[in-house]
This record gives structure tokens, sequence and C-alpha cells, in this order.
């Protein structure tokens, strides 16, 4: 069901909507429904940053490499003990479990239309309830699913490493097109006016309509790319394993620049675009901050080990965790260090923003929340 979030306002004042109903209207308002936050893989959140004081933790069990997922109300994040988790918001609690039979790797959950989607590592794509996590379909790739899902039009688009980006009925589970690529589709495809935007280790970014699948255009990379593409202002931006930072024109189907910092050091981490910067980590331990139009160096911060996990930015702050086991805030404008957490275990997912909630996951299989204790955004 659809629902107008003004006119459900307006009947929940009147008493006229179930109270279920109320949350998933609160919540569209502010989620993190998927990777990268949106379709455009973008990393900027609609709210800030609350401080890195923990206002609950979650023992999952299994390492987690899978970025959390913030909506209605809830955290949902897949572990490497097979399990799609979700758990309260406010304070926690784990509300269902989900069983894959499989080992989830880095695909992580995109929720749309009160379904929860996900893959594993046996190359199945998995749509639960997210009320209750009970399963509604599953579909079959040929080999394991990292890539996160993506829902728009009706259809969910995952990548696999069989060399196909799939589209399937995101109701039904039914295949609407597939698509051959030359090499394994890791990263997760951004979504902008009717195309989807795929990085992949065949060293392309393809456009492909997401209405039926056939290629729009390809432009070379020039290198294997793991890293996904943030879509802005008619550009992609994304790292590669050949050690740069590159930004395509979506209209003229060409690089037009390209970074390469003086330690050669390939990129895993998606970029985040906010404010004319992108932001993206590096397996040099550093954060990179260039700007969006010229690709020249902002400003840099070292870490203490590498980082493939995603950086977020939220107004003037970006929040990014490293393999050293710490999350850190810096400023936007200077990348100077506001604030520090070490959650005492290595850290590859990406953290998510919504609802006064700032939610990450460690590789020990730790899901941390930050915020007020006891209370989220309505």
């Amino acid at each position: 069901m659809v629902i107008d979030r003004r006119r459900a306002l307006g009947l929940l004042g009147a008493g006229l909507v179930s109270p279920w109903i109320a949350r998933r209207v609160s919540a569209a308002a502010d989620a993190w429904p998927q990777f990268r936050g949106d379709p455009g893989l973008t990393g900027a959140a609609r709210t800030a940053l609350p401080p890195l004081k923990v206002a609950w933790t979650h023992e999952a069990g299994g390492t987690i490499e899978s970025s959390p997922a913030i909506a209605d109300g809830a955290v949902f994040v897949g572990s490497g003990s097979g399990d799609l988790l979700a758990l309260d918001l406010a304070g926690g609690k784990r509300l269902w479990s989900y069983p894959t039979g499989a080992e989830i790797g880095e695909s992580s959950p995109c929720v749309a239309g009160g379904l929860v989607y996900i893959g594993d590592l046996k190359g199945v794509v998995h749509a639960v309830s997210a009320r209750d996590g009970k399963p509604v379909w599953t579909f079959k790739a040929k080999t394991q699913v990292k890539a996160s899902p993506v829902v728009v039009a009706g259809k969910v688009l995952v990548g696999s490493y069989d060399q196909t980006v799939y589209a399937v009925d995101a109701r039904t589970g039914r295949l609407a097109w597939s698509f051959e690529t030359e090499g394994q589709v890791h990263a997760t495809a951004g979504v902008d006016g009717g195309l989807a935007y795929v990085t992949g280790c065949d060293a392309f970014l393809r456009a492909l309509r997401v209405a039926d699948g056939k290629e729009m255009f390809r432009v070379a990379s020039g290198a294997y790319t793991g890293a996904s593409p943030a879509l802005s202002n008619g550009r992609a931006f994304y790292g590669t394993f050949e050690n740069e930072v590159i930004a395509v024109d979506l209209a003229a189907h060409e690089v037009v620049w390209r970074y390469r910092p003086e330690r050669q050091f390939p990129f895993y981490s998606s970029a985040a675009v906010a404010a004319g910067k992108v932001v993206v980590g590096g397996r040099d331990k550093v954060i990179h901050a260039l700007d969006a139009a010229t690709g020249k160096a902002a400003w840099t911060f070292a870490t203490r080990a590498r980082v493939d996990s995603s950086p977020l930015i939220a107004g003037d702050k970006v929040c990014v965790a490293s393999g050293d086991g710490r999350v850190y805030v810096l400023g936007l404008a200077n990348g100077a260090k506001l604030e520090e957490y070490d959650a005492g275990s290595p850290i590859s997912a990406s953290p998510a923003l919504a609802a006064g909630r700032l939610a990450i996951a460690t590789q020990d299989g730790q899901v941390i929340a930050f915020g007020a204790p006891g209370s989220t955004a309505r």
C-alpha cells in the first residue's frame, strides 16, 4: 500500500490511522533504508549526527561486514552467521531473526514496501517481511551475492559474482531481466533517472535501463572496481584498484578527472558526496576529501589501518570507521577530528544514520547505536 505522508499524518491526528502505519510514515521521513542511504548511493544523511555516546549494543553472533539499514523504527543488519536481524532502534532489543541458511557477506539490507531484501554467499537473494521476518520469496543467482540490493520502479536490482546484474520483481521475486557483464559484479548499483549505473570488475561503468536492462552506454574505468558509484549532479564518483578516484560525466560519457594520491593503495570504500566534496576511505589508511568539480585534494585524515568502510556525510560533518576499530567524526570543511570512539574490533561495514541514531557493526559481531539512550526521533 502506498501511503501519502501528509494525508496519513492528518488521519493520524484524527485517530484514523493505526500506530504501525503511523510509525512507517514517520520513519519514511527520516530513514537510511539501504546501503549508502539512497538509490544514488550518495552517503548523505537527512539528519544531524548525534554525539558518539553509546545508546545500546547488541551481540549479533558471527563477524559482520554487512552495513546496517534503518527504517520502520528498526535497525536491520546481516550477520556472518547467516542471520538477518531486526533490532529495535530505540533500545536494541532483537525483534526478529531470519536464518538465510548461508553466510551473509558484504550485502547490506534494503528496506522497501514493507519488505527487507538481502543477498548471501550461496547466491540467494531473500525477501522477508520487515514487520516480523517471515519469508516472502527467494531468488537464486549462480554464485555468491556480495552486492547490496536496490529497489526502484518495482524491481530489485542486484549483482552477483556470476558476472550478472539481475532485476527481479520486488513483490514476487520473478526475474524481470538480467544483464551479463565481463567480470564479477561486487558493487551495488546506483540509480538515477531510470538508469542503473554499475561499476564492475570488468573495469567498466555501465548504464543499464531499469525498465528492460538494455545497456545505454559504458565508460572505461581503466581498472578493476569494487567500490560502488556515488551519483551527484550528473556525475558518478568511485575509486578503483589502480589507486585512483575518478569522476565520470554521465551526459558526456567520459572521465572528467582522476585523483591519484602519492601512496599507491587501492580504493575499496565507496564515496560520499555532498556540499561540493567527495569523501572516500583508502587502503592507505587515509580518509581523502576531494573537490567534486576538479578532483583536487581538499584535505586528508590519517587513521591507524586501512579504510574499507564507506563515509557518511551529515551536514558539516563526516562520519567514517576504520580497520583500526575506531569511529571518527571529522569536520567536512577541513578534516579536523571532532570525535573518536574505539569499538575494540576492526570495522569494514559502513555507518547508517536516521531518526537520531547512528548505527554501525563490527567484525566481532557487535552492533552499536549512538545517540541519546532510550529515545529516537519520531
